[in-house]
């Protein structure tokens, strides 16, 4: 199944940093929703108005929304990560739709 064939729903995204290797491909993807700190590592953020900064969300297992417009982007990220660590869920059920534990 690939992103188009999906109906829209909330998700959410998060990065596992124990398995991130920083190699920024996410932030490159979608920089919108990743970016990479001062510890080398990918972090999420919330999407924000333009002209705003978003915040880093660097709590362990922190999720930020996945804007609709960015879903491709960010279904990529998850696919092309060499740590295996972006995990993209549903909201509703916390059901993992890309990522290492997607079915």
């Amino acid at each position: 199944m690939t992103v188009q064939d999906k109906a829209p729903e909330d998700l959410e995204v998060w990065i596992d940093q124990d398995l991130c290797t920083g190699d920024g491909i996410c932030a490159q993807y979608a920089p919108e929703v990743f970016e990479l700190d001062i510890d080398g590592l990918a972090y999420v953020k919330p999407p924000v108005p333009a002209g705003e900064e978003a915040d880093l969300l660097t709590a362990p297992g922190a999720a930020a929304p996945v804007p609709l417009p960015l879903l491709r982007d960010v279904a990529a990220s998850a696919k092309e990560c060499p740590g295996d660590c972006i995990h993209v869920r549903r909201v509703s059920d916390g059901a993992e739709v890309y990522g290492p534990d997607a079915e």
